[in-house]
């Protein structure tokens, strides 16, 4: 399923795109807002951002900036309305990817959505979250709340294999034989214990990083 976020401040229009999506397979999550979907990024990266151009609290080329500053690679579709080719050109000098023109046929922005993550497949996959802990698996990075964390390379791969498998529990035994012994080396339960400890230290303890006693470890959504 592709999770979307949307920035429309007309409810109509928001609604009938995600209806509309959703029946594509889509999960899609509206903002009426710049600011609540400029907080919303800061918790999870989707595959995907529509930024409507004209926005209450302000216009979607400032947002799609400060998005670039930070994800280079999310894919980004602005909306604007016929005519208005100063914000076409403003739209692409701060980092959309593509525009469609209201108004608009649902089918056609299926299409160029669907064109966007064609041309960006290995996007839509790079970015792991998980309650503003987000890793980008390209540059093999993690900032919690978008503050860079500097960990280990066993720390960052534990990490990364939760985050990986979000949502499920995994055992202990499976964490050191995919984060440890996949490697060769070969290394006992409490090599995993004080990993851990120290992961969740940098990341100041959180709640998303669950312990399942006497089994292993879950990464989940609590926000």
């Amino acid at each position: 399923m592709i999770d979307l976020y949307y920035a429309e401040d007309d409810p109509n229009i928001a609604n009938t795109v995600k209806e509309y999506l959703e029946q594509k397979d889509f999960k899609v999550t509206i903002y009426d807002t710049l600011a609540s979907i400029k907080q919303a990024l800061k918790i999870h990266v989707p595959s995907m951002v529509l930024l409507d151009w004209n926005m209450p609290d302000g216009r979607g080329d400032y947002l799609c900036k400060w998005i670039r500053g930070t994800w280079k690679e999310l894919p980004i579709i602005f909306l604007t309305v016929r005519g208005d080719s100063c914000d076409i050109v403003s739209g692409f000098q701060n980092g959309a990817d593509d525009y469609v023109v209201k108004p608009f046929e649902l089918e056609v922005l299926y299409s160029r959505i669907l064109a966007l993550l064609r041309r960006t497949r290995n996007a839509a996959g790079q970015y792991l979250s998980c309650d503003g802990i987000i890793i980008d698996q390209n540059r093999r990075t993690v900032t919690f709340h978008l503050e860079e964390i500097n960990l280990s390379v066993a720390e960052y791969q534990l990490l990364l294999y939760l985050m990986q498998n979000k949502g499920k529990t995994v055992t202990r035994e499976k964490i050191l034989e995919q984060v440890w012994d996949v490697n060769g080396n070969y290394v006992n339960n409490n090599t995993l214990t004080v990993t851990m400890k120290r992961l969740r230290d940098k990341l100041d303890q959180p709640s998303c990083l669950k312990t399942v006693r006497s089994v292993g470890y879950r990464m989940e959504d609590t926000i």
